[in-house]
C-alpha cells in the first residue's frame, strides 16, 4: 500500500530535522525513503514515497502538513471564484519527482516501482475543507450547493494529480496507483455522477503509458463495481469487504490488492498467520491478487511482523 516505510527506524532516521513535503520533494531523500522497505522486507516492488497533497503544493497551493493533525490549506476554497483562481500546474515543477522516480528505479535494479498520486475527490476534500476531515461536510455541501464549481474543481484536480502520475511513468515507473483516501464519505449515487468522470479524466493522463492502473478507494465496499468501471486494472480493497465478495462485485476482469486487516499487525501471530492465509484464499476468486494490506502501515507496526507476513505470503515461513 502508501507509506509502506514509515515504521522503520531507518525511515525515522533518515526524516530527522526534515518536514514531510520537504522530504517528498528532495529527490535524494525521497528515493532513499522509497527503497528502505524493498531493502528490508524483499517485498516484489517499491511504492512511491510520496504525499496525496505533493502536487498541490507544486501547483502553488499554500499547503502544509502539520504533525499530528495532516495536511493544512491556507486558503480553502469557498465558491466559484476561488476554482477560478486555482493555478495550473507548471511541468518543470514535476522536475523534483521525475529525478526522485528515476533514483529510485536505478537503485531498484529490477524491482519494479508503482507510482503514486491522490485521486481527485480526495485532493478536493482537502481544498474545501482545509485540512483533514472524517464526513467532509462542506465538500459534499459545495458538490450539491455549486455543481459547476465543483465541475470545475475536479477537473483541476483531476488534470494536477493526472500530470503528477504521469511524470512519476515517464520517469521509469511501473504502474500507477490513484489513492481516494476520503470518498467512503460519499453515496454510491454521488461517487457515480459527480466522481467517476473526474476519476475517469485523471486516468486519461496516463493514456498510451501502457502501465497497468491500481485504483483505490477507502471504505469504498458499496461502490467497488463503479471504480472498476472508471476504468483501473486493479482495485485496491479495504478491509472491510471480503476479497471473494469484492471479486463478485468488480467482476473476473480485474486484478483486487488487499486486504490484510492493518488492526490485526498487532495481535499474536497465529491470530494473524490466519488472517492472512484466510485472504489469500479469499483473493483467489479474483483475476489476480496482489497481497497487501488494506490500507497504509500504522507508524507503530513492528518491522519483523511486516517481514514474516511478507515471508509467509512467499511461501518462506515455515509452520509452528
Amino acid at each position: 500500500m502508501r507509506q509502506a516505510g514509515r515504521s522503520l527506524p531507518e525511515y525515522l532516521a533518515a526524516r530527522e530535522g526534515t518536514e514531510m513535503l520537504q522530504a517528498c520533494l528532495t529527490p535524494e531523500l525521497a528515493s532513499e525513503i522509497t527503497l528502505q522497505p524493498v531493502r528490508r522486507y524483499g517485498v516484489d516492488a517499491g511504492i512511491f514515497f510520496s504525499d496525496i497533497v505533493v502536487p498541490l503544493k507544486l501547483a502553488g497551493i499554500d499547503v502544509e502538513i502539520v504533525p499530528g493533525t495532516g495536511p493544512v490549506v491556507a486558503e480553502p476554497i469557498r465558491g466559484a471564484s476561488d476554482v477560478l483562481r486555482l493555478p495550473p500546474l507548471d511541468p518543470a515543477a514535476l522536475a523534483p519527482i521525475r529525478e526522485a522516480v528515476a533514483l529510485a528505479v536505478d537503485g531498484l535494479g529490477g524491482t519494479p516501482l508503482i507510482g503514486f498520486a491522490g485521486a481527485p475527490y480526495t485532493l478536493a476534500s482537502y481544498l474545501v475543507e482545509g485540512g483533514p476531515s472524517r464526513e467532509q461536510l462542506r465538500t459534499r455541501t459545495m458538490m450539491y450547493a455549486d455543481p459547476h464549481a465543483w465541475a470545475g474543481l475536479l477537473n483541476w484536480c483531476a488534470d494536477v494529480t493526472g500530470d503528477f502520475l504521469r511524470a512519476q511513468v515517464e520517469a521509469g515507473a511501473s504502474a500507477a496507483q490513484l489513492f481516494d483516501s476520503w470518498v467512503g464519505s460519499l453515496s454510491r449515487g454521488d461517487y457515480f455522477k459527480r466522481v467517476v468522470p473526474h476519476t475517469q479524466r485523471a486516468f486519461s493522463h496516463l493514456r498510451g503509458t501502457d502501465v497497468p492502473i491500481i485504483h483505490f478507494g477507502l471504505g469504498a465496499g458499496e461502490f467497488l463495481d463503479l471504480m472498476a468501471a472508471a476504468g483501473a486494472d486493479a482495485i485496491g480493497v479495504d478491509w472491510r469487504i471480503p476479497l471473494d465478495e469484492a471479486a463478485r462485485r468488480v467482476g473476473p476482469e480485474l486484478t483486487l490488492q488487499g486486504n490484510i486487516d492493518p488492526a490485526l499487525l498487532a495481535v499474536p501471530w497465529r491470530t494473524l498467520r490466519a488472517h492472512v492465509e484466510d485472504v489469500m484464499e479469499r483473493g483467489r476468486a479474483a483475476r489476480a491478487h496482489v497481497v497487501n494490506l488494506g490500507h497504509g502501515v500504522p507508524p507503530g507496526a513492528d518491522p519483523d511482523v511486516l517481514a514474516r507476513i511478507v515471508r509467509l505470503v512467499h511461501g518462506e515461513e515455515p509452520l509452528d
